[in-house]
């Protein structure tokens, strides 16, 4: 790659401090970028953030991204949350947030492009155009999480690290004498810091909403705190004491009712999703690959087809658990995502899959 001005999306974390590292040690005009977001603690992370611009020798930007996080990623959040579904803000910020407005701002201040330090790579395909393919190290793998961004964002992106392990990163790091200087690695939602969701709730001006705990054929059985506070799977918390235990299956929202049931009833062969984007052309039929519904998930095989009512079914191969509404399904073609979408619904079956 040609020298170039690269702005990179800094966090003082050891990922984004070695990607910086390397785009520099390669030549480049290295510039780091701060978002300023509504989040605790963001003078220490300013502070964090500047000792390793310091260190790298680089000029420092921080730029001022409140406004858009909070519509476009706390909103979406909560608003998830209350409909019944379960979000997934890193998806989205990633977008919206990251890749949208910071690499506008990034672009707008006369870069050539944009770096952070995903474990992901990006590749040119034969019409010219750009996809997102897994990162090497099959462990820190990062695609999912960005399985939204288009191929006029990724033209504009480098993901040094995509070709890296993380402990080879680690290795980089203490190489470049950045070894105790980067400070600990990204959570996965930056905004809930210490807190648990439903604190964050409580925060906002959310009070609990009691409501009837109920199994799949109607009976209650109990009394739930609000449905924030729980999400497809989940076990804990629900105070049913029975032979065998309870699991959420369900939220329904329009009635604030919890849906439990036993664990053999979690599992799924078919999914229905919506909002779907391609990465190339929309397939006329059916599409067979792997598909990931959750962040660090297998992505087992399974077809995807669009069905009468313009949503898409997903048939896997081998039933799924726990499939989540709210969260995004991710299809690849073996490292090369190929679209994703997000989850509406399972439909439970306990017959052989074709």
């Amino acid at each position: 790659m040609p020298q170039q001005k690269i702005g990179i999306a800094m966090s003082g974390g050891v990922d984004s401090s070695v990607t910086a590292s390397i785009l520099k040690q390669e030549g480049h005009a290295v510039h780091g970028f701060f978002m300023l977001l509504p989040l605790p603690g963001v003078k220490k992370h300013i502070k964090r953030v500047q000792e390793v611009a310091n260190l790298l020798e680089i000029p420092l930007h921080l730029v001022e991204i409140e406004d858009i996080f909070s519509k476009e990623v706390m909103n979406y959040f909560i608003s998830t949350y209350q409909r019944g579904l379960t979000p997934n803000p890193c998806v989205v910020c990633n977008k919206q947030v990251k890749f949208g407005a910071l690499l506008t701002k990034i672009l707008g201040q006369g870069m050539d492009r944009m770096a952070t330090g995903h474990y992901a790579r990006i590749t040119r395909i034969d019409d010219g155009s750009f996809a997102l393919q897994r990162g090497c190290d099959p462990k820190k793998d990062q695609s999912y999480f960005l399985c939204r961004l288009s191929s006029g964002q990724l033209q504009n992106l480098v993901l040094p690290l995509g070709e890296f392990t993380k402990d080879e990163v680690y290795e980089l790091a203490a190489q470049m004498n950045l070894h105790g200087v980067h400070g600990p690695e990204s959570q996965d939602i930056c905004f809930l810091a210490d807190e648990t969701v439903s604190s964050f709730f409580a925060k906002q001006g959310f009070h609990d909403m009691p409501g009837d705990i109920m199994t799949r054929e109607g009976k209650v059985i109990g009394q739930h705190r609000g449905l924030w506070h729980y999400t497809i799977g989940q076990r804990r918390g629900l105070g049913l004491p029975d032979a065998t235990p309870w699991y959420v299956k369900g939220l329904d929202a329009e009635n604030n009712r919890l849906v439990v049931c036993k664990n053999e009833d979690l599992f799924a062969y078919h999914v229905i999703v919506r909002d779907v984007l391609w990465t190339e052309k929309t397939p006329a039929f059916s599409w067979e690959g792997n598909v990931q519904i959750r962040g660090r998930h297998p992505a087992p095989p399974a077809s995807v087809s669009q069905t009468e009512y313009g949503e898409w079914s997903i048939t896997f191969k081998e039933r799924q658990r726990a499939v989540t509404p709210g969260q995004f399904a991710v299809f690849y073609r073996e490292d090369t995502v190929m679209g994703s979408g997000i989850i509406v619904d399972q439909m439970a079956h306990t017959g052989e899959c074709s």
